[in-house]
């Protein structure tokens, strides 16, 4: 059977692209997609990619939404005092043993988003 890669690209509508695209590489280091050879697209490190799709009625992020983002991170604790030095608050730090650890934001125009640091602590 042929299989997909990896993850190329996530799309969705917002109110104002550009001010969110310069929100999310300022906050959370994505580039914005490329307008042109000279300007490449976000390179995510390798690691894993969760595929899961969510019940309709899940409770787990914000109902009005379709979906929720969710971020591979090295270093936890480092990107809250990051987004916390920013002015941008987290939930608390959730743990799942052998999964990792976990956190919750929105950006500016309230799409969830979850930081997750996998099992095994803080990576370089």
């Amino acid at each position: 059977m042929a299989r997909v890669r990896g993850f190329g690209g996530f799309f969705f509508r917002a109110r104002d692209p550009q001010s969110l695209a310069a929100w999310y590489a300022k906050h959370l280091g994505i580039d914005p997609v490329p307008t042109g050879p000279d300007t490449p697209p976000w390179m995510a490190e390798g690691g894993f990619t969760v595929f899961a799709p969510f019940a309709e009625d899940t409770t787990y992020f914000a109902e009005e939404k379709a979906f929720m983002l969710n971020f591979r991170v090295a270093d936890l604790d480092a990107m809250i005092a990051s987004l916390t030095a920013a002015g941008i608050g987290t939930s608390p730090v959730q743990t799942m043993e052998g999964v990792g650890r976990f956190t919750h934001l929105h950006d500016p125009e309230g799409t969830p988003i979850e930081l997750w640091e996998p099992a095994g602590g803080p990576q370089s």
